[in-house]
């Protein structure tokens, strides 16, 4: 034989070998979504037709909302993006209590816009079990009534049923092997909740938030194992799985407390996280510099692929909060800050929300803000951090609630 016999296909399979991994490395390597939250506690926001022209530019396609208001859903109606619409915590007890009130609520705001409007969730309720109007026993059975009427208009099908729930509803969670829910929340609400869920091949939606564990520990939590970045990790001494962050060590010890208690099919879905991009001076951590290295890298962590380390191969589905600067809402500077978009739809910081956008983007922008802290805290070991029992700011009713204050919990590592 010739020297070409041999060479073509030795140089063809240069070419064609790196293909192969790279082909076979997307086949592997699922990856998750992001969306964000689209709130609406201000004054000066863009109309709804130009919010989703911002989401068209942005490359967002996962948008979820507090209510079902009627010019926000016309106006994301044909536009190619899926919707996760909510019954507000104050609806519940109707809800529950009145299966026609539920039939009448799904038949004026779900099927009167889907499917112009692709709404592919209800959010019923939100951390309803840090609720201080004690509405826990209002909701699966607004959630079956809900469901009913889903069937009865065909729905049910297309549309699926869940409630965000705070990581205050877990009693454990050191280490996230050992995680488990509040006994008193179990068999009035957690296991009928998650009954229900696997039932209907849904998931369980929650709102987590590693800005305020950091917050509340800085001396012994590193900024790095908060913000995605680059850290030693930490090792569960129950399981022997590493940790790289504290948002998969929290996300782990929910999918622990469902297992406890017979629920490993139950996925999650993470419906709020967020950092706040300015603060007050008690507020530490917060800042642009942190909230772009929190987002942008939770970003990228979402859309490379891979699930936490007890569920490497759940991708992880990711709900960023929020869209705009709010300037109505109650409560420290941070509340007021979250939005990666300004209302005139300036960027708060520029960090990617799609796979493309990953390429050479700047997720650690210019210090604007006040003092900001260092880039690295001290850590004393392996010690465990608090959780937030917050998020309440983000209820259905969107108003600051005293859910920071209703009290921490041990929850991960610094």
């Amino acid at each position: 034989m010739s020297m070409a016999t041999f060479t073509f296909p030795f140089f063809l399979s240069l070419f064609l070998l790196p293909l192969f991994s790279l082909l076979t490395f997307a086949a592997d390597n699922t990856t998750g979504t992001i969306g964000i939250n689209y709130g609406r506690i201000a004054n000066n926001l863009p109309t709804p037709d130009k919010v989703v022209a911002l989401f068209k530019s942005q490359g967002i396609n996962k948008v979820k909302l507090y209510d079902t208001d009627a010019a926000v859903l016309t106006a994301l109606a044909n536009s190619g993006i899926n919707v996760v619409v909510a019954l507000p915590n104050e609806l519940l007890s109707s809800a529950a209590n009145d299966p026609s009130f539920a039939d009448q609520w799904v038949q004026a705001n779900i099927s009167h816009y889907y499917p112009q409007t692709q709404i592919e969730a209800i959010a019923v309720g939100n951390e309803v079990f840090a609720d201080p109007n004690n509405t826990t026993k209002f909701l699966v059975p607004a959630i079956t009534n809900l469901q009913s009427a889903l069937v009865k208009y065909n729905l049910s099908s297309s549309i699926k049923l869940s409630s965000p729930i705070a990581l205050s509803a877990l009693q454990n969670s050191y280490p996230p092997s050992s995680g488990s829910f509040k006994p008193d929340l179990i068999e009035p609400a957690v296991k009928p909740l998650l009954d229900f869920l696997s039932k209907t091949s849904s998931y369980l939606m929650i709102n987590a938030y590693p800005f305020f564990a950091y917050e509340a520990n800085s001396d012994q939590i590193s900024l790095d194992y908060a913000l995605f970045r680059t850290n030693s990790g930490n090792v569960d001494s129950g399981n022997g799985l590493r940790y790289n962050s504290l948002m998969e060590a929290q996300l782990d010890a929910v999918f622990a407390a469902m297992s406890a208690l017979g629920y490993d099919d139950v996925k999650l879905v993470v419906t709020e996280t967020g950092w706040p991009s300015n603060g007050d001076e008690n507020e530490i951590g917060a800042g642009k510099a942190n909230a772009a290295a929190y987002n942008g890298n939770l970003v990228k962590r979402v859309l490379t692929g891979g699930g936490t380390p007890l569920k490497p191969k759940d991708p992880l589905n990711v709900y960023l909060f929020a869209l705009f600067n709010e300037n109505q809402k109650p409560g420290p500077t941070s509340e007021r800050n979250y939005g990666l978009f300004y209302p005139d739809e300036g960027k708060v910081y520029d960090i990617p929300l799609t796979l493309a956008g990953l390429s050479g983007a700047q997720t650690n922008p210019v210090n604007e803000s006040k003092a900001q802290v260092p880039t690295t805290a001290p850590s004393s070991g392996n010690t465990w951090c608090v959780a937030n029992a917050n998020g309440m700011g983000r209820a259905s009713t969107q108003q600051v609630t005293e859910g920071r204050k209703m009290g921490l919990f041990l929850f991960g590592w610094g």
